[in-house]
């Protein structure tokens, strides 16, 4: 079973007025973490961004260790990025991820792709009923289908391509957080001041270790 990784960098953080990707943590692009992380878990990795000039910028850094590909329409939304990552990779399974979690677990993602066999997704649900739909597994040939329907009825947001899925299974954080009691794998770098704590959380993790 050939697994793939979507990585969804085409968005630009209005704060720090830089792809979100690109933006440093302890010297390294926060892009980077997400590939560490991920390498070892699927067969090959995607990394969407949404303009040419980005993945002028993306290429160079990524290397051997991904292919990047450009959003097919020049709309900014994570549902443009999710069909673009889709239509781009070969696994009968893929991973879909933000690329500003530089804390992703290592230990949940081969689990979310595990429980997506027979499934058409497998999505992280708080006890508030709010969905984690980037960072989730996907069916590819399931969710591609999905995407495209959301889309030609002129929507652009997750949900519409989640409730085009026949069978879903939702996993509690609780049961999460099990693996990863801080729940860590779900902390994303949005304002300077989550930079500043994601700084923190590196150093005490380097100090554990």
């Amino acid at each position: 079973m050939e697994k793939s990784a979507i990585v969804l960098a085409g968005g630009r953080s209005k704060r720090f007025g830089l792809d979100k990707g690109l933006i440093k943590l302890a010297w390294r692009p926060l892009v980077l973490y997400v590939l560490d992380k991920v390498s070892t878990v699927v067969d090959e990795i995607v990394v969407v961004v949404g303009s040419e000039s980005q993945e002028k910028a993306y290429a160079p850094l990524l290397g051997q260790r991904a292919k990047t590909v450009v959003d097919k329409l020049e709309i900014q939304s994570p549902l443009i990025g999710t069909l673009t990552g889709l239509e781009n990779v070969n696994g009968q399974y893929s991973l879909l991820l933000p690329c500003d979690t530089p804390f992703i677990s290592s230990q949940i993602m081969p689990l979310l792709l595990e429980w997506c066999v027979n499934n058409d997704a497998v999505i992280p649900q708080w006890p508030n009923d709010y969905l984690e739909p980037l960072q989730a597994s996907y069916n590819t040939e399931s969710a591609l289908a999905a995407a495209r329907k959301a889309l030609k009825d002129g929507k652009l947001n997750m949900y519409s391509m989640i409730s085009r899925l026949e069978k879903v299974r939702y996993i509690s954080t609780h049961a999460l957080e099990r693996i990863d009691p801080r729940l860590m794998t779900f902390f994303n770098v949005n304002t300077p001041k989550d930079l500043k704590k994601a700084e923190r959380i590196l150093q005490d993790m380097q100090t554990e270790t």
